[in-house]
């Protein structure tokens, strides 16, 4: 089963994106900074990062940019999430590897796609929709 860290202050938040990934097939773990994500990521990483920017503590932007630091081999994505959409808040992403940038309010699908497409599965909406191409 692949394995998502959720990095998020916001409770609300974290709860919803994990049952929805769990329901998904994906195990999940939660964690409520950037700083508590980076020690559990250098002790066993994810397959996938999901995190926000603004948190207390160490913002995800400061997590991400002490994992090229620390960790330069990392292989798993980031999906940074956020909802600010101003240019200088996405810059610094562009000079990170392996890191797609998501606007909030966060769609649940479009998650769950991007993180399929990752993975190489189908999607069951996929599959439905090309049966059903094919029959046509």
């Amino acid at each position: 089963m692949k394995r998502i860290l959720i990095v998020d202050d916001e409770p609300h938040m974290t709860h919803v994106l994990k049952l929805y990934l769990q329901r998904a097939g994906y195990s999940v773990e939660t964690v409520p900074n950037g700083q508590v994500a980076l020690a559990s990521i250098l002790k066993n990483a994810p397959d996938v990062m999901v995190t926000d920017i603004q948190m207390p503590i160490m913002t995800g932007k400061e997590l991400c940019l002490a994992l090229e630091e620390q960790y330069p081999e990392r292989m798993f994505p980031i999906f940074v999430m956020t909802s600010m959409v101003d240019r200088e808040h996405r810059e610094w992403t562009q000079k990170i590897n392996n890191l797609k940038f998501l606007e909030k309010p966060l769609s649940m699908r479009a998650l769950t796609r991007e993180l399929d497409k990752h993975f190489g599965i189908e999607s069951l909406a996929s599959a439905v929709a090309s049966g059903v191409a094919s029959h046509v």
